[in-house]
């Protein structure tokens, strides 16, 4: 079942699933070195589903920029134990939904590692300047226009 909860709705067996499931994949499968929990987490809305053992199979958080009118996204994953099975897909329908029912008529712009351009692609999004690295990793930024309600 997918869910979307404000950080002061997450349970905390929640929080620290969420948290785990970015670590073992962000920070120990891709093997970078880097502050996870960077603050963002705190205003984000985040998106998740739960299987039917009760782990949390896809996460992704969607937050306001700094800039206050650009919406954003990130930390989008999945476990190993889906992946496959078309449950990124449904997620990143399910963060294009939470966008347009949160943050109607914002421009939407994110930092995606550069491998995973077509899967940003795929839901109209078009990558923006020359690649970058950000956290030892190859990132591009990706912009898509605003979701008109």
């Amino acid at each position: 079942m997918w869910q979307v909860k404000k950080f002061d709705e997450l349970t905390t067996k929640e929080l620290y699933a969420i948290l785990q499931l970015r670590t073992a994949v962000f920070v120990v499968a891709q093997k970078r070195i880097y502050q996870e929990i960077d603050g963002r987490d705190l205003r984000a809305l985040h998106i998740f589903k739960t299987g039917q053992n009760g782990k949390i199979v896809a996460y992704a958080r969607v937050f306001l920029l700094d800039d206050g009118q650009t919406v954003s996204f990130g930390r989008v994953v999945t476990s190993k134990a889906v992946r496959g099975q078309g449950v990124g897909g449904q997620l990143l329908n399910q963060v294009m939904t939470t966008i347009k029912k949160y943050y109607p008529d914002r421009p939407i712009a994110i930092e995606s590692q550069q491998q995973v351009q077509g899967f940003y692609r795929r839901v109209g999004f078009v990558s923006q300047g020359k690649p970058f690295i950000y956290k030892s990793t190859p990132h591009v930024k990706m912009v898509h226009a605003p979701l008109w309600d």
